[in-house]
């Protein structure tokens, strides 16, 4: 089995993206799968491009992409993905969309086909905070979320797909206001090689009759 695991470039100003460091520190083998790390550029559209050929190259089973959500307190497992880019500051190349969906052949949204609670729990086994989150935001996070469900989707890919928010690292929040949350770059990891090994290990995430998604 192959895990593509993929981290954003620093943005806003940053001179470092938790999301990237943490992805570098894991280990080359996780139960048994192969892991394969890709630096993702934080540019609406580059992104796809960048991600959509690294998937042809290396045919992962498992796409797992890993963006910073500065303010969250916990490693983040994203449910769902939205058709909508909506901009607060620009990206990395200053495009700034407002109200312009992703694809306009592709669905309103997207859910994770990656198994998200067993996901969390793992993560939790570890001794590290973690949550389902409903909202991967507007910007490049949930952006690079929705491209890459719709690929799969297109292309008839036979592919498990998701997203992760990490917090801040603490270097980060120096010049914050006090009690801005963090984690270190080391317990990052460590909660990122807990949610690959669930999503290597479990089969599909838990769903409900009658259309609902837990």
């Amino acid at each position: 089995m192959k895990v593509l695991i993929t981290g954003f470039d620093p943005f806003g100003g940053a001179a470092i993206n938790p999301a990237y460091e943490a992805v570098k520190r894991l280990p080359d083998t996780i139960e048994g799968a192969e892991i394969h790390k890709l630096e993702i550029p934080t540019v609406f559209k580059k992104d796809e491009e960048v991600l959509a050929k690294a998937i042809e190259e290396q045919q992962p089973d498992i796409v797992i992409c890993v963006g910073q959500a500065g303010g969250r307190s916990d490693i983040s497992i994203e449910k769902v993905a939205i058709n909508l880019m909506e901009a607060r500051i620009p990206d990395n190349e200053q495009q700034q969309p407002l109200n312009q969906v992703i694809h306009e052949d592709g669905e309103t949204a997207y859910f994770a086909t990656i198994p998200v609670k067993a996901m969390v729990s793992n993560v939790k086994k570890a001794g590290i905070p973690s949550s389902v989150s409903y909202t991967a935001g507007t910007f490049v996070c949930n952006d690079i979320m929705y491209r890459l469900l719709y690929l799969a989707d297109k292309q008839k890919k036979n592919i498990k797909g998701g997203f992760i928010h990490v917090p801040y690292l603490p270097e980060q929040v120096l010049d914050l206001p006090v009690g801005t949350p963090s984690l270190s770059v080391e317990t990052i990891a460590k909660g990122l090689e807990a949610a690959v090994a669930a999503a290597v290990t479990t089969d599909e995430d838990q769903h409900v009759a009658m259309g609902t998604i837990m």
